[in-house]
C-alpha cells in the first residue's frame, strides 16, 4: 500500500479509504454489517495495510461510530490508524440535532468521540454545508475542537466551489484551523466536480476524498444486470444516477476493465488514482472480495488510451449530491 500526504498536512494516509457506513446496524438499512460480521473488514483493510476509516454519526445512527471504534482498538493502536468521522445530518428530532451550529458541533463532536471510544478523530468533517448557519460560526466551532484536542484536522464535503473557497478565506483571515481535506461526489460517471472544485483543491492544497468512487455500485456492473439488496432499498442513488449516458461510460468501462483482466470495480478505482487531484477514494465494501477488488486496484496502472476510452462518453450534466 502506497501512503500521500493529506493535501498540504504532514498526514500520511493510504490510497483507499475504507468507508464505514457499511458497518453498524442492519436495523438501520438491510444491507448494513452487524458488529460480527463487520469485524473481517476492518481485519483485512489493515492487513492490506488501509490505515483511514471513515465513518459518520448519522451512520447507524450512531452504532457505525461504535462499531469502527471497537474494532479498530481491538485490531490496531491509536496512532496507526486514521480515524475520519462527520458532523451536520439529522441526529434527532429537535431542532438542534442537526446541521452545523456551534450548539450542535460542539455537542456532536463529544458524542462522536465517546461512541468511537478514544479521546480524539484524526480527520473532523461537515458532513454537508449548512447554510442556515453563517460560515463564520461554522469555522469558529470547527476551530474550537482543534484547539481543546479533539481533532487533529477538518475537512468539508460536497459544496458549491465558491462556498468552499469562502470558507477557506475565513479561516485564513481570522487564523483558524483550515479545511485539509474535500470529500466529494466523483466517478467516472459524475465528473462536474472537475470543473472548479477539483483545480481549486489542488491551488489551495487540500485533499481530496471523493465519497461513491463506484457510482453506489452502478460501475461494478453491466447495466443489464439485476439489482442488489442495498439498491432495492437504496432511495438515494435514483436521485444521483439514471441518465443514458452512463450505459456507454459502463460497457466502455468493461472493454477496458477486460483488456486488463480485471473487474469493472478495479478499473474504476485505477482511474480514480491516476488522477493527480485525488488523495483516496472512500471505499465501501460490503463483501471482502470488493475490499480485495480496491486493493487490488492500487497496483493497476491505465494507459492514457485507457483513460480515454472510458472518458469519451461523458457529456456535462446536473450537480448532485449537494444536498
Amino acid at each position: 500500500m502506497d501512503y500521500v500526504n493529506l493535501g498540504r498536512t504532514g498526514l500520511k494516509v493510504s490510497r483507499i479509504a475504507l468507508g464505514c457506513m457499511s458497518y453498524g446496524s442492519s436495523k438501520w438499512r438491510d444491507w448494513v454489517k452487524d458488529e460480527a460480521d463487520a469485524a473481517p473488514f476492518y481485519a483485512r483493510a489493515l492487513e492490506a495495510g488501509i490505515n483511514v476509516f471513515d465513518t459518520a454519526d448519522f451512520y447507524s445512527a450512531g452504532k457505525s461510530e461504535e462499531v469502527t471504534g471497537k474494532h479498530l482498538k481491538a485490531m490496531a493502536r491509536r496512532d496507526e490508524v486514521v480515524i475520519a468521522t462527520k458532523v451536520g445530518l439529522k441526529m434527532g428530532d429537535k431542532p438542534n440535532q442537526a446541521g452545523l451550529s456551534r450548539k450542535h458541533i460542539l455537542e456532536a463532536i463529544d458524542a462522536s468521540l465517546k461512541r468511537l471510544g478514544t479521546d480524539y478523530v484524526d480527520l473532523y468533517q461537515i458532513h454537508r454545508l449548512d447554510r442556515s448557519t453563517p460560515m463564520e460560526e461554522i469555522c469558529a466551532a470547527l476551530d474550537a475542537v482543534v484547539r481543546a484536542g479533539k481533532a487533529r484536522y477538518i475537512g468539508a464535503s460536497s459544496m458549491w466551489a465558491w462556498e468552499f473557497m469562502k470558507m477557506l478565506a475565513l479561516q485564513e483571515k481570522n487564523g483558524l484551523a483550515r479545511f485539509a481535506s474535500m470529500q466529494n461526489h466523483y466517478n467516472l460517471l459524475y465528473r462536474e466536480e472537475e470543473r472548479e472544485m477539483m483545480p481549486l483543491c489542488q491551488a489551495e492544497g487540500v485533499g481530496v476524498i471523493p465519497w461513491s468512487p463506484l457510482a453506489r455500485g452502478v460501475l461494478t456492473k453491466p447495466p443489464e444486470e439485476k439489482s442488489t439488496t442495498r439498491s432495492r432499498s437504496d432511495t438515494f442513488t435514483p436521485t444521483l444516477y439514471g441518465l443514458a449516458q452512463e450505459r456507454r461510460i459502463v460497457t466502455s468501462l468493461a472493454r477496458v476493465a477486460a483488456r486488463h483482466g480485471v473487474s469493472q470495480a478495479q478499473a474504476a478505482l485505477a482511474w480514480h488514482l491516476a488522477k493527480p487531484w485525488v488523495t483516496a477514494p472512500i471505499m465501501g465494501a460490503t463483501r471482502i472480495e470488493q475490499l480485495n477488488e480496491a486493493i487490488a486496484a492500487t497496483d493497476l496502472k491505465l494507459s492514457p488510451g485507457d483513460i480515454a476510452a472510458v472518458e469519451r462518453p461523458y457529456r456535462p450534466r446536473a450537480v448532485a449530491g449537494f444536498s
